[in-house]
């Protein structure tokens, strides 16, 4: 597994942002599709924002129905997978159904910075986990071009959940051109299948820092 970057990160305020991924009530404890100790990311990502005067918000936001979910295909239970025209698919709980409880920010989420929200997973058909692109691999969600246009060049990566949105966005950061800092500690697993090992493989594969919340300074 990848080791730690154990070198300061100093947060560059013209170039740097905190992009907070999806801590959403279904995600948290509770929630149809909770992320073990997903809650305890909350203080640890308000106390990193502090630090960065540019943050931003990704937000699931799926219709009801959506393709990724099990109860859309008749005899398919959560966790099994499926074949689609983008490939093999992992199908999830119903979860972040659009305007509902679950698909709203933690209310202990407090991030006065937050500059913009990218809502994913809005398109029926198609799934997603990337900040950066959806599932498909080819649709953008646009803020690639937002982080341009605002000269914005090094991302810092922070939520839920690590194995899937948190290192699809890194990797698809890094696909972009970012440089990208996970910030582990800020960041909970599902591990399902291993997948959270396999993850950080990926992510060391593409160039992404690991580090941990204590090594970033203002």
């Amino acid at each position: 597994m990848q080791e730690y970057d154990d070198r300061m990160q100093t947060v560059e305020r013209q170039r740097d942002i905190l992009i907070v991924i999806d801590v959403q009530y279904d995600f948290l404890p509770g929630g149809a599709l909770a992320v073990p100790d997903g809650h305890r990311v909350v203080p640890i990502i308000n106390r990193l924002a502090t630090r960065f005067a540019h943050c931003a918000l990704t937000q699931d936001w799926h219709p009801p129905g959506h393709h990724s979910f099990a109860s859309t295909h008749p005899g398919k239970v959560p966790f099994d997978t499926i074949m689609t025209v983008h490939g093999q698919h992992i199908l999830w709980p119903d979860h972040c159904v659009q305007n509902t409880r679950g698909a709203q920010f933690a209310v202990e989420l407090a991030i006065a910075n937050a500059e913009v929200v990218i809502r994913k997973g809005f398109r029926p058909n198609i799934d997603s986990y990337s900040a950066f692109r959806e599932a498909d691999r080819t649709t953008p969600t646009g803020l690639a071009g937002y982080l341009r246009e605002r000269g914005l060049s090094r991302v810092f990566l922070a939520g839920l959940a690590t194995d899937f949105c948190v290192a699809w966005s890194a990797v698809d950061a890094r696909d972009a051109g970012f440089e990208v800092v996970v910030v582990e500690d800020a960041c909970r697993a599902i591990d399902t299948g291993a997948s959270h090992s396999a993850a950080w493989i990926r992510m060391h594969d593409a160039g992404v820092v690991r580090a941990r919340s204590s090594d970033i300074e203002a």
